[in-house]
């Protein structure tokens, strides 16, 4: 007598369970909005993250004098978008020489007549400027645009500038134009070092 075992529907085995079906795809969807919803709330982050490391403390200024966060990194988020759109160029060794005689031709100048080298290296660092493709009619606008790669000396510029161009008659220290030439002198070296910076990339 030959044995026969039941062995069930084959085809019947292989069906899904359409519940369990419907389950995997309400928890993909749900991860997917979790996700989603994760994007929206860490992208501010990374966004004031960036900025406030590209800006320094000109992000605290501007968030300050903007009245508010979300109008500050917009005003900055700008200040970058316009930056792309100049053409900024390097010096050529010959002319980062030149302007490091200049400076030390200013600082000579200083002994003998501290307002005149005072005037001296605010106009220095404004060639600089514009030769290396700034914009430099208003100095609001120099001192957003530098703010995009130079905004650990831009402190010391408007520092210097605030001296340089006190209104005349007023009675300005030699001390203090001192102080002025000093703070012109770190935005000067940014200037100059940034191209040796980026040519060793």
């Amino acid at each position: 007598m030959s044995a026969w075992h039941y062995r069930g529907d084959p085809a019947g085995s292989s069906k899904e369970d359409p519940v369990s079906t419907v389950s995997w795809t309400i928890i993909a969807l749900a991860v997917a909005m979790l996700i989603a919803v994760a994007i929206q709330f860490l992208r501010p982050m990374l966004r004031r993250r960036r900025l406030r490391d590209r800006f320094g403390p000109e992000y605290d200024r501007v968030v300050e004098e903007s009245g508010g966060r979300r109008a500050g990194e917009r005003e900055l988020t700008g200040r970058e978008h316009r930056h792309a759109d100049l053409h900024l160029r390097e010096l050529a060794p010959d002319r980062q020489e030149h302007y490091r005689t200049r400076w030390a031709e200013v600082q000579q100048q200083f002994v003998d007549d501290p307002a005149d080298a005072t005037r001296a290296a605010d106009q220095l660092v404004t060639t600089i400027m514009a030769e290396r493709g700034y914009p430099i009619e208003n100095y609001d606008q120099r001192l957003a645009d530098l703010s995009v790669e130079h905004s650990t000396t831009l402190g010391h510029y408007r520092a210097a500038h605030h001296i340089a161009t006190r209104p005349t008659g007023t009675v300005v220290s030699t001390e203090d134009r001192r102080t002025a030439l000093v703070h012109y002198r770190a935005l000067f070296r940014d200037l100059l070092d940034s191209d040796a910076h980026n040519q060793h990339k």
